[in-house]
């Protein structure tokens, strides 16, 4: 059979099949388009889905009649000026969206250039150019996409259903719009009313406030409030955004949003660092939200990886997973005695459900008048000579339905408050100045018992078990020489290989905290994961893992009797432990509701 050279109209349908799959690609490269022309505000409208119509108008610099007709040909480009691949500052640089999408639709282009007295015009149909014509615009560029995929009607059949391809859509330009506040972008489909997000006022605010006030636009108010800001600087790479803490968590990884130099990515590196990075904060099987914005040198990241730049390569992935652990770990560190504003509103409604059981709350008998600077009988709203009324009343409870009474605070208040009683033997309920906060007494302490574990296995380092005969391992030769290669920290994690003949990989010791373990399957475990994500995590995993097992049967158990002193102190080592805002297994070990929850809760407000 005969080579032959391809027709430039079929090239460019193939080329249109790896970048543009479903009309949201078409969207997100139009865009894109006007962001590298300077745009300070784009508009986009879709019809049907984008099947009928995408239209995506700009304010950038437009193009002359000359560069219009340049524009639609395949690798014609301005965005590469010194040809250097490994210096790519802007979002396009191949020269292939434009001509790939009019190989595949009816397009239409319309562009003023900046300083020009006239707009041109030209058409192009499945891939045919017509003749440029003078057309009336002012300065920028509208590309108006109509009947999709017409030229390729097998890939309408893949198409999703109109709404699924606007929600797509509208993703992609919502991702652009987080990595570009002082951009106005204004979106519209189905002539349904235009929704806006306006650029922020750079003079009146600083670079935070202008993203938070971003990210509130178009993800929400309440994940800015469950959410730490994140901010570090490594060796030239830095990374800034917004995590969610750990007790605010979704069932899918779709609320991560990741961005290199601006480009919004999804890239397993960065993907394996954030589920690091959150190991064991996060209830098995669910997600942060996070928003985070790396900024790395051109030459040190490679985004000529992926036909629609999805992916990207970094020059030192390491330091790049490193930078984001490390940031992430210290931003839910420092916020991590806290849990999230949904949790009083979810206990409120829970308070409120009709047919609940009665809460059995006691008001201790002779409490002291002075705590913190606040009189708790005032506050409840109950009189000083009420003492012998309360008396009577906690006669007539049966005792395993009382909580227990602690008749003064001695112990200094903190920010988790002193605590005021005991409820079923399992909640420890303090007083705030302005708030009630109910602590889940062993998830607590478990996480305390847990972070000191952590500690000491940092410091004093893992204990290693002989095995009294060394366990061979058999694997291919990649696998064999990816672990050979991580000895040095497997070793540090308490597991010690070498290499035993071709393929083949001797172990002589392992951590004394697996006990009795399948050192096999252990093994090819780490060796997948290095395969998968280049980082051998699993191991440090089941350590952690353990650690959690023994914290929560060596932590205070539900249904045991705290006097008020145990209880303060528990209170106390809260507020001093890394995460305490969350078990080892993810769920809250607090809820606070404020004074003004409580006077909605009894309509006082």
């Amino acid at each position: 059979m005969l080579i032959r050279r391809l027709p430039e109209s079929l090239v460019n349908r193939i080329a249109a099949g790896e970048v543009v799959e479903r009309p949201a690609a078409a969207v997100k490269e139009l865009a894109e388009n006007a962001l590298d022309a300077g745009a300070t505000q784009v508009e986009v409208n879709l019809r049907d889905g984008g099947q009928s119509l995408i239209c995506v108008t700009d304010n950038g610099c437009g193009m002359s009649r000359d560069e219009l007709l340049l524009a639609i040909e395949r690798h014609a480009t301005s965005k590469l000026p010194d040809e250097d691949l490994w210096n790519i500052q802007s979002f396009g640089f191949r020269g292939e969206a434009l001509p790939s999408i009019a190989s595949v639709s009816r397009m239409t282009i319309t562009s003023r250039a900046k300083g020009s007295n006239e707009a041109w015009q030209v058409f192009i149909d499945g891939g045919d150019v017509g003749e440029p014509r003078p057309a009336s615009m002012a300065q920028g560029t509208r590309v108006e996409v109509r009947d999709l995929f017409f030229a390729t009607p097998a890939r309408l059949k893949f198409l999703k259903t109109t709404r699924t391809e606007n929600d797509y859509a509208r993703e992609a330009i919502e991702k652009l719009a987080m990595a570009h506040p002082e951009v106005d972008f204004i979106w519209q489909e189905d002539d349904k009313r235009p929704v806006r997000f306006n650029a922020q006022n750079q003079g009146l605010l600083d670079g935070e406030e202008i993203l938070k006030n971003r990210l509130a636009d178009i993800i929400s108010d309440e994940f800015i409030t469950n959410a730490v800001p994140v901010a570090a600087t490594r060796e030239g790479i830095s990374v800034n955004g917004y995590t969610s803490m750990p007790t605010y968590h979704r069932p899918t990884s779709r609320a991560q949003y990741l961005f290199v130099n601006g480009r919004p990515v999804r890239d397993k590196i960065l993907l394996s660092a954030v589920r690091g990075a959150y190991g064991d904060v996060l209830p098995s099987g669910r997600f942060p939200m996070l928003v985070l914005f790396l900024t790395v040198p051109p030459r040190d990241v490679d985004v000529n990886v992926h036909p629609t730049k999805a992916e990207v390569r970094f020059r030192d992935s390491s330091l790049i997973r490193g930078l984001i652990v490390t940031s992430i770990r210290k931003a839910l560190e420092q916020a991590g005695q806290y849990t999230t504003s949904i949790l009083a509103p979810q206990a409120l409604t829970m308070l409120r459900a009709e047919g609940s059981a009665p809460v059995n709350f006691m008001i201790p008998q002779g409490f002291a008048e002075n705590t913190g600077g606040q009189s708790f009988r005032n506050w409840q709203g109950v009189s000083s000579n009420t003492d012998a009324a309360i008396a009577n009343m906690m006669a007539d409870i049966p005792p395993a339905a009382r909580a227990s009474v602690v008749t003064e605070i001695s112990a200094p208040m903190g920010r988790l408050g002193a605590a005021v009683a005991q409820v079923h033997g399992t909640f420890i309920v303090a007083q705030t100045v302005d708030s009630v906060v109910i602590v889940d007494q062993h998830a607590a302490h478990e996480r305390i018992v847990y972070e000191k574990m952590k500690q000491a296995l940092d410091s004093q380092g893992i204990k290693r078990q002989i095995l009294l005969i060394p366990e061979v391992v058999e694997f291919d030769e990649p696998s064999a020489a990816r672990l050979l290669a991580r000895a040095e920290e497997l070793a540090e994690l308490g597991l010690v290989v070498e290499g035993f003949g071709r393929g083949s990989i001797l172990v002589r010791e392992i951590p004394a905290l697996l006990g009795k373990t399948d050192v096999k399957t252990l093994l090819k475990d780490l060796a997948e994961e290095l395969a998968e994500y280049d980082e051998a995590g699993s191991l440090r995993a089941k350590l952690e893992e353990i650690c959690s097992t023994m914290a929560c049967h060596g932590s205070v158990r539900a249904g045991r009797a705290l006097n008020l002193d145990e209880m303060n102190a528990l209170l106390r080592q809260m507020e001093q432990t890394a995460n305490s805002g969350q078990c080892n297994h993810g769920r809250p070990t607090y809820v606070e509701l404020k004074r003004t929850d409580l006077e909605k809760l009894f309509d006082r407000r």
